[in-house]
């Protein structure tokens, strides 16, 4: 099975290629030649997640799935949440967010939060959405190199090291994007089963 993955962003197709296995196959939007930047501007992570499918299936009749995460941080009302890659600013710079959150979180004692990634999919016009959160809490100083956006600062419930500090089958055992990429995948090897 095909699905286009409406993704520009290489670290979220390898995460997801890393859990799927091998009966589906996921093609991103470079490997489709579709060279857009989806707009953004709902103010959920579902609402996104399912405009940027509708988007593509709009544009090219096949099955496809979208994703959106959001790091949602408890003390500051569930902020970055759907801003996360733009929280800084428009220019989608990691380090300024992390900058951001830091600055914002200095005073505060509470420091749970937790990822949640929503995916979209869409099939002969019909949509089902999946879910994943990984719970969590973020650190005062950025620790690692690995993974993107604000994993150096993130550290998963039931580990001692950020996401940035573990590699990709380490940051998978937590991950929230994988947790609802399993969900994903169990709906479509049903579906497969009986069709």
């Amino acid at each position: 099975m095909k699905l286009i993955f409406a993704t520009n962003n290489q670290h979220k197709v390898d995460e997801i290629r890393n859990v799927l296995g091998q009966n589906l196959e996921i093609i991103t939007l470079k490997e489709a030649g579709i060279d857009v930047d989806i707009p953004e501007p709902y103010d959920t992570l579902e609402a996104n997640a399912s405009g940027k499918s509708a988007f593509i299936y709009e544009l090219t009749g096949t099955a496809c799935f979208s994703e959106d995460t959001g790091l949602e941080v408890a003390a500051l009302n569930g902020e970055p949440g759907v801003k996360s890659a733009r929280y800084a600013s428009e220019e989608r710079s990691f380090d300024a967010n992390i900058e951001k959150l830091l600055s914002n979180l200095s005073a505060k004692q509470d420091r749970s939060a937790r990822f949640r990634t929503v995916i979209s999919l869409l099939i002969d016009g019909n949509e089902t959405l999946f879910e994943g959160i990984c719970n969590g809490k973020i650190i005062s100083e950025k620790k690692g190199t690995q993974g993107f956006g604000y994993d150096p600062v993130f550290i998963p419930e039931g580990s001692d090291r950020t996401f940035a500090e573990m590699s990709l089958t380490e940051k998978n055992q937590y991950s929230h994007r994988k947790k609802a990429t399993e969900k994903l995948v169990a709906f479509l090897n049903k579906l497969s089963t009986n069709h």
